[in-house]
């Protein structure tokens, strides 16, 4: 993984004509650039949570929940605690100010073998298959109203979704303006779907259709309440609430994150949860909860009912969704594995940056490549249930992290400082989940901890393991230095200080490095 010391590049003589916003300190180095404003730092975060989940998810909820009431209550109270957990990871965010999110918190707290753990899972199974199910996703709602007497042919779902990663994967590498524009457009455009949704559902109510929003109708269960039910209900909810945390990864990219990375939150989290609940509202005033129960895309039912012949904007809503959906996941994705080959737990070709647009294209690459591995698959779903337990998991052992550095480091600078009852209420509420997924699906979660374990020996090989053998380090600086020139990418300048926290970056400033550990100028 490690391929000995890295020595920080300076691009001043393979960028001197470089614009004047192209990302340079005014040195000349090059570094990650600060564009995502607080508009854009809320699109990331609505664009990430507002995928799929919402058009899909009800379903679960209310068949593992087993009425209206308590479904929608899950909703609502899986909402805050969404909130309660956005609000640990701000105070972790500001006060250890790198992108890669969790990954970073966890290493720079409990240490390399645990951050690479969390690194291992995600670059192996989590971030690819998702982007796959989503890529295939958006690929099925766009070709489904071509066919709308069977299934659309298999290859050309993957097709559509390979050239929606393959063209995603272009704007995110080209500017990171450009790639924020786009999720901010597709937010809108989800927004204005739902908001389509929940407009339809308040004129259902006006006409009075409120049979199933009345209490003693609401909470009549179709099967017995059942405590393992209601945590997998929780479990549910808790996947379409999935990418509250993804601002984090891109914190170095956040203009004045001290203050847009908790208005963001603030804005997002709340926005989100009275869409979710309110959509879901809307839905039992069309539907009966046996015919929610019986649609696999609750979305285009609930539009076959009312919308009539215009119920082909259901499926193009979907689609929209899913293609800001891929967008702000490949955004993200790709600063996670940028940060775990920074610290040296990823190839350091991964950790460079493009001399002139400032932004990660080789993580860009490597995030294409094994999403488009992942399309190769049709066994996706039983991999996202197995590493499903290991992500929830390491959301407490992050929050866990908040607590431990409170009394390892008390005197660090906190920009964002909250009390500790919200991450103690955040444990608790995630045992209950963790402890109930244990016991309702041992085999599935057992299958997860085991593909987590198997990043415990290649972390020792890897990463731990310094005197590596001559032959192996030249290999790699070879292929590193072959990336660089393909990619024209050097290291990032992180020659800045922490003022307030008493911590200073000291980076070396040189070019590319060669085979042999001597300097080179970067002509790329």
């Amino acid at each position: 993984m490690s391929d000995g010391p890295r020595q920080r590049g300076s691009a001043a003589s393979a960028s001197g004509d470089a614009q004047s916003d192209s990302g340079k300190d005014s040195g000349g180095a090059v570094a990650l650039k600060k564009e995502i404003g607080l508009v854009s730092a809320c699109g990331i975060i609505v664009g990430n949570i507002i995928g799929s989940g919402i058009f899909v998810s009800p379903k679960g909820v209310l068949e593992n929940a087993s009425s209206v009431g308590l479904a929608l209550i899950v909703w609502i109270v899986t909402g805050i605690i969404t909130a309660i957990g956005a609000l640990c990871y701000a105070e972790l965010g500001v006060t250890i100010p790198k992108s890669g999110g969790d990954y970073s918190y966890v290493k720079d707290i409990f240490g390399g073998l645990a951050g690479f753990l969390r690194l291992w899972i995600a670059v192996l199974v989590i971030y690819p298959t998702n982007q796959a199910v989503i890529a295939l996703t958006f690929s099925n709602y766009v070709l489904q109203p071509l066919f709308p007497t069977c299934f659309p042919p298999e290859n050309g779902l993957r097709l559509l979704a390979a050239v929606c990663l393959l063209l995603l994967t272009w704007v995110n590498c080209a500017s990171v303006r450009w790639a924020t524009r786009v999720q901010d457009m597709f937010t809108a455009g989800k927004l204005l779907a739902l908001a389509l949704i929940i407009i339809m559902g308040i004129v259902q109510i006006c006409k009075g259709k409120v049979y199933w929003l009345e209490p003693a109708h609401a909470f009549e269960p179709f099967q017995e309440y059942d405590v393992g039910l209601i945590a997998l209900a929780f479990l549910q909810g808790s996947f379409a609430y999935g990418g509250w945390n993804f601002l984090n990864y891109v914190t170095e990219e956040l203009v004045d994150p001290y203050v847009n990375l908790p208005r963001a939150i603030f804005i997002s989290i709340p926005l989100v949860t009275f869409v979710y609940v309110f959509a879901n509202i809307a839905y039992v005033t069309a539907m009966s909860p046996q015919e929610l129960l019986a649609s696999n895309a609750v979305a285009v039912t609930f539009g076959e009912k009312l919308l009539g012949v215009m119920s082909w904007i259901m499926p193009i809503s979907v689609a929209l969704s899913t293609f800001g959906g891929v967008n702000g996941s490949l955004f993200t994705s790709s600063r996670l594995f940028f940060a775990g080959a920074r610290e040296g737990h990823l190839p350091s070709l991964l950790a460079m940056i493009h001399v002139k647009r400032c932004t990660p294209i080789p993580a860009l690459l490597f995030t294409c490549l094994s999403t488009l591995l992942m399309l190769c698959t049709s066994d996706m779903y039983t991999l996202i249930n197995y590493v499903g337990f290991i992500n929830y998991l390491f959301y407490g052992v992050t929050v866990a992290g908040q607590i431990v550095l409170r009394f390892k480091e008390p005197d660090i600078h906190r920009p964002i400082k909250i009390s500790l009852i919200w991450p103690v209420i955040y444990l608790l509420f995630w045992a209950f989940l963790l402890i109930f997924s244990l016991y309702s699906e041992p085999v599935v979660c057992g299958i997860g901890l085991a593909i987590m374990l198997t990043g415990v020996p290649v972390y020792f090989l890897g990463v731990y393991w310094d005197n590596k053998p001559q032959c192996f380090n030249s290999l790699v600086g070879k292929m590193t230095y072959v990336g660089q020139k393909f990619c024209l990418v050097v290291y990032p300048a992180e020659d800045h200080k922490d003022d307030d926290a008493g911590v200073e970056l000291k980076e070396e400033k040189s070019p590319l490095s060669g085979e042999d550990g001597e300097t080179q100028k970067s002509d790329c």
